[in-house]
């Protein structure tokens, strides 16, 4: 594993917070990203540099522009971001735009993401690899028919889970 001395965390509040002090036990130093509205936020000041992101931008907006990150993390000489949780954490994307900057992205390749990231993809590879899994369909297509039969088949009460959610959202009980 590389030793990384500068790490960039692009996120904010506790969990940036949270990755800070953990960074700052192991010898790291650590760069914070804020955006405007969260100029007077603790995570700004706990680490050890601090750069506004997104002008222009809303908040989310800043904290999602990969260009941004990236830019702050070259100009900070950053070695390493680490990306929290939610935000950029779980989008492929953001990890190639690290691997070209040469920057290290402390979490899972995108290769990963992309296998694993859709629900319909990560239950075609755990099956591959001999991991149980609970009874399910494949994607569901246009078919009424097709699908109540396959619903019967799966038995009552079902989840329907959109293959991109994550984090709870697109889930709905069918009893």
């Amino acid at each position: 594993m590389p030793e990384f001395k500068k790490i960039l965390v692009a996120n904010r509040g506790e969990i940036a917070i949270r990755v800070m002090r953990a960074a700052n036990e192991m010898g790291k130093r650590t760069v914070a990203v804020y955006a405007e509205e969260d100029k007077l936020s603790l995570h700004r000041f706990k680490a050890d540099e601090a750069y506004r992101i997104g002008e222009g931008m809303t908040p989310v907006g800043a904290y999602l522009s990969i260009p941004e990150i990236i830019r702050v993390a070259r100009m900070a000489g950053a070695d390493a971001i680490h990306p929290g949780y939610g935000l950029l954490s779980e989008n492929p994307d953001f990890v190639d735009a690290c691997d070209q900057a040469g920057i290290t992205f402390i979490g899972p390749r995108a290769e990963t993401m992309r296998a694993l990231g859709d629900k319909a993809s990560a239950r075609r590879v755990a099956m591959e690899a001999g991991v149980p899994v609970i009874p399910a369909t494949e994607v569901l297509g246009e078919d009424m028919a097709l699908i109540k039969k396959q619903a019967a088949e799966v038995g009552y009460p079902l989840m329907l889970k959109a293959s991109w959610g994550g984090g709870g959202r697109g889930m709905r009980p069918i009893l």
